[in-house]
């Protein structure tokens, strides 16, 4: 059973550290491993855009760059000033990179406002015919 109030309130916590001075925009992500670990992350803009990186990156890279491969869900959150008042869905860069480490079938997307409004879909939903590594084997 995932863990979702625990990676609602870790995604609205790292959502807190979101660096958003352009867009005004912040997202947080609290990302589960299939051991239990969970990594968190913010997104962090610059003023040049494109070297901007999202929250869920943020987290997806922190974990990998320790040695970690396998996951199980991601949380995510987002709202304009930090506040929370609607849904928050990855954007395609991101959902590629979670397809690139996940399966797709198996792997949870919670998207939350509070921990008791929320949705969970799998990644094979918000990104069918996806491409990856399997793909290439």
């Amino acid at each position: 059973m995932l863990p979702v109030k625990e990676l609602i309130e870790q995604a609205i916590e790292a959502m807190g550290r979101a660096y958003a001075p352009y867009s005004g925009f912040r997202v947080g992500a609290a990302l589960l491993t299939e051991d239990g670990r969970i990594y968190q992350g913010c997104n962090v803009e610059n003023a040049a855009y494109s070297p901007s990186c999202c929250a869920e990156r943020t987290a997806f890279f922190k974990a990998v760059s320790e040695g970690v491969k396998e996951f199980q869900a991601i949380c995510i959150v987002g709202g304009k000033d930090g506040i929370l008042t609607d849904l928050t869905s990855p954007c395609g860069v991101c959902r590629q990179v979670m397809m690139e480490f996940c399966r797709p079938a198996q792997f949870q997307i919670i998207l939350a406002k509070d921990v008791e409004h929320y949705e969970i879909h799998s990644l094979k939903e918000m990104l069918p015919m996806g491409f990856g590594p399997a793909n290439l084997a």
